[in-house]
Protein backbone atom coordinates (compact mmCIF):
# COMPACT_ATOMS: atom_id res chain seq x y z
CA UNK A 1 0.00 0.00 0.00
CA UNK A 2 1.29 3.50 -1.09
CA UNK A 3 2.62 5.63 1.84
CA UNK A 4 -0.11 8.63 2.71
CA UNK A 5 2.13 11.46 2.43
CA UNK A 6 0.52 14.11 3.25
CA UNK A 7 -0.48 12.40 6.96
CA UNK A 8 3.45 12.38 7.63
CA UNK A 9 5.82 14.50 9.36
CA UNK A 10 7.64 17.03 8.06
CA UNK A 11 10.97 15.84 8.48
CA UNK A 12 9.76 12.33 7.21
CA UNK A 13 11.10 10.95 3.78
CA UNK A 14 9.94 8.91 1.24
CA UNK A 15 14.03 7.69 0.90
CA UNK A 16 14.81 7.41 4.25
CA UNK A 17 18.04 5.97 3.32
CA UNK A 18 18.65 9.57 2.43
CA UNK A 19 17.79 11.31 5.58
CA UNK A 20 20.13 12.64 7.91
CA UNK A 21 18.66 12.82 11.75
CA UNK A 22 22.54 13.26 12.97
CA UNK A 23 22.48 16.75 14.79
CA UNK A 24 26.18 17.04 14.92
CA UNK A 25 25.99 16.50 10.88
CA UNK A 26 23.34 18.99 10.75
CA UNK A 27 25.06 21.76 12.99
CA UNK A 28 28.11 21.50 11.16
CA UNK A 29 26.67 21.63 7.47
CA UNK A 30 24.56 24.82 8.76
CA UNK A 31 27.87 26.14 10.15
CA UNK A 32 29.53 25.65 6.56
CA UNK A 33 26.57 26.45 4.18
CA UNK A 34 26.63 29.90 2.09
CA UNK A 35 23.24 30.71 1.93
CA UNK A 36 19.77 29.65 2.68
CA UNK A 37 16.17 29.92 1.17
CA UNK A 38 13.52 31.30 3.55
CA UNK A 39 10.23 29.71 2.47
CA UNK A 40 7.06 31.81 3.81
CA UNK A 41 3.19 32.25 2.69
CA UNK A 42 0.56 34.65 2.59
CA UNK A 43 -2.95 33.94 2.07
CA UNK A 44 -1.93 30.73 0.89
CA UNK A 45 0.80 31.56 -1.41
CA UNK A 46 4.11 30.60 -0.57
CA UNK A 47 7.16 32.42 -1.38
CA UNK A 48 10.70 31.90 -0.86
CA UNK A 49 13.82 34.36 -0.60
CA UNK A 50 17.25 33.55 -0.68
CA UNK A 51 19.07 34.74 2.76
CA UNK A 52 22.48 34.83 4.26
CA UNK A 53 22.01 33.28 7.78
CA UNK A 54 23.92 31.67 10.67
CA UNK A 55 22.73 28.60 13.03
CA UNK A 56 23.47 29.99 16.75
CA UNK A 57 23.73 26.26 18.37
CA UNK A 58 23.26 28.67 22.00
CA UNK A 59 19.49 29.49 21.26
CA UNK A 60 19.58 26.60 18.59
CA UNK A 61 18.23 29.14 16.19
CA UNK A 62 18.81 30.54 12.91
CA UNK A 63 19.96 34.31 12.63
CA UNK A 64 19.24 36.63 9.62
CA UNK A 65 18.55 40.21 8.36
CA UNK A 66 16.74 42.37 5.86
CA UNK A 67 14.98 45.50 5.34
CA UNK A 68 12.37 46.16 8.18
CA UNK A 69 9.66 46.90 5.67
CA UNK A 70 8.78 44.07 2.70
CA UNK A 71 7.48 41.41 1.35
CA UNK A 72 9.29 39.00 3.76
CA UNK A 73 7.95 40.98 7.28
CA UNK A 74 4.49 41.26 5.51
CA UNK A 75 4.22 37.54 4.86
CA UNK A 76 6.07 37.20 8.58
CA UNK A 77 4.05 39.42 10.23
CA UNK A 78 0.71 37.17 8.85
CA UNK A 79 1.96 33.71 9.19
CA UNK A 80 5.31 33.52 11.54
CA UNK A 81 5.59 29.55 10.52
CA UNK A 82 8.27 29.08 8.04
CA UNK A 83 10.38 26.51 6.40
CA UNK A 84 14.28 27.12 5.58
CA UNK A 85 16.59 25.20 3.47
CA UNK A 86 20.22 24.96 2.53
CA UNK A 87 22.18 22.58 -0.08
CA UNK A 88 24.78 22.04 -2.29
CA UNK A 89 25.07 19.85 -5.44
CA UNK A 90 28.01 17.39 -5.60
CA UNK A 91 29.22 15.68 -8.96
CA UNK A 92 26.58 14.92 -11.82
CA UNK A 93 26.41 10.94 -12.08
CA UNK A 94 25.89 9.65 -15.53
CA UNK A 95 24.39 6.33 -16.74
CA UNK A 96 23.16 3.89 -19.50
CA UNK A 97 19.69 5.31 -19.27
CA UNK A 98 18.16 9.27 -19.10
CA UNK A 99 16.21 8.45 -16.32
CA UNK A 100 19.37 6.68 -14.38
CA UNK A 101 21.36 9.95 -14.20
CA UNK A 102 21.68 10.99 -11.03
CA UNK A 103 23.74 13.74 -8.84
CA UNK A 104 25.24 13.90 -5.23
CA UNK A 105 23.74 16.08 -3.01
CA UNK A 106 23.29 17.26 0.71
CA UNK A 107 21.20 19.65 2.57
CA UNK A 108 19.13 20.81 5.59
CA UNK A 109 15.30 21.79 6.23
CA UNK A 110 14.24 23.67 8.88
CA UNK A 111 10.95 23.95 10.45
CA UNK A 112 10.23 26.92 12.78
CA UNK A 113 8.53 30.03 13.80
CA UNK A 114 10.16 33.18 13.45
CA UNK A 115 10.31 36.46 15.51
CA UNK A 116 11.21 39.61 14.75
CA UNK A 117 14.26 40.27 17.36
CA UNK A 118 13.18 43.56 18.99
CA UNK A 119 15.60 43.62 21.88
CA UNK A 120 18.61 45.49 21.14
CA UNK A 121 21.17 43.64 22.37
CA UNK A 122 19.97 40.34 20.77
CA UNK A 123 19.66 42.47 17.32
CA UNK A 124 23.83 43.41 17.59
CA UNK A 125 24.34 39.88 18.82
CA UNK A 126 22.76 38.30 15.92
CA UNK A 127 24.12 40.57 13.11
CA UNK A 128 27.57 40.31 14.86
CA UNK A 129 27.34 36.38 14.43
CA UNK A 130 26.42 37.00 10.70
CA UNK A 131 30.00 39.03 10.55
CA UNK A 132 31.58 36.56 12.16
CA UNK A 133 30.41 34.10 9.76
CA UNK A 134 31.00 35.41 6.97
CA UNK A 135 34.35 38.06 7.60
CA UNK A 136 35.56 35.72 10.04
CA UNK A 137 39.38 37.11 9.53
CA UNK A 138 37.91 40.73 10.27
CA UNK A 139 37.21 41.92 13.50
CA UNK A 140 35.12 45.13 15.14
CA UNK A 141 36.84 48.25 15.63
CA UNK A 142 40.26 46.67 14.08
CA UNK A 143 38.47 46.48 10.65
CA UNK A 144 35.09 47.97 10.58
CA UNK A 145 33.21 50.24 12.61
CA UNK A 146 31.22 48.26 15.30
CA UNK A 147 27.23 48.14 14.36
CA UNK A 148 25.65 51.40 15.73
CA UNK A 149 22.43 51.90 17.52
CA UNK A 150 20.83 53.69 14.31
CA UNK A 151 21.80 51.10 12.08
CA UNK A 152 19.90 48.87 14.59
CA UNK A 153 17.39 50.32 14.15
CA UNK A 154 17.22 50.53 10.15
CA UNK A 155 17.28 46.70 10.15
CA UNK A 156 15.68 43.81 10.82
CA UNK A 157 16.48 41.08 12.54
CA UNK A 158 14.72 37.61 12.49
CA UNK A 159 15.38 34.60 14.27
CA UNK A 160 13.63 31.23 13.38
CA UNK A 161 12.96 29.28 16.44
CA UNK A 162 13.91 25.77 15.31
CA UNK A 163 11.17 23.27 15.90
CA UNK A 164 12.12 20.21 13.68
CA UNK A 165 14.99 19.73 11.45
CA UNK A 166 16.32 16.93 9.17
CA UNK A 167 19.25 16.71 7.09
CA UNK A 168 19.30 14.59 3.31
CA UNK A 169 22.20 13.85 1.82
CA UNK A 170 23.13 11.44 -1.23
CA UNK A 171 26.54 10.06 -2.23
CA UNK A 172 28.43 7.60 -3.84
CA UNK A 173 31.65 6.08 -4.43
CA UNK A 174 34.54 8.21 -5.17
CA UNK A 175 35.47 6.21 -8.73
CA UNK A 176 32.01 6.29 -9.48
CA UNK A 177 32.69 6.29 -13.62
CA UNK A 178 31.91 9.19 -15.64
CA UNK A 179 30.95 11.42 -12.41
CA UNK A 180 31.71 15.20 -12.91
CA UNK A 181 31.46 18.39 -11.60
CA UNK A 182 28.22 20.68 -13.49
CA UNK A 183 29.77 23.80 -15.14
CA UNK A 184 27.49 26.47 -14.87
CA UNK A 185 28.80 27.39 -18.33
CA UNK A 186 28.88 24.26 -20.27
CA UNK A 187 32.24 23.59 -20.48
Amino acid sequence: MAKDYAQMGYTEMRREDRAVEDDAWIKAYLGEAAMGVLATSYEGQPFINSNLFVYDEVEHAIYMHTAQVGRTRANLDANPRVCFHTFSMGRLLPADEALEFSVEYAGVMVFGEVVIVEENEEKERGLQLLLDKYAPHLRPDRDYRSITPEELKRTAVYKIRIDEWVGKKKEVEEDFPGAFIYNENGK
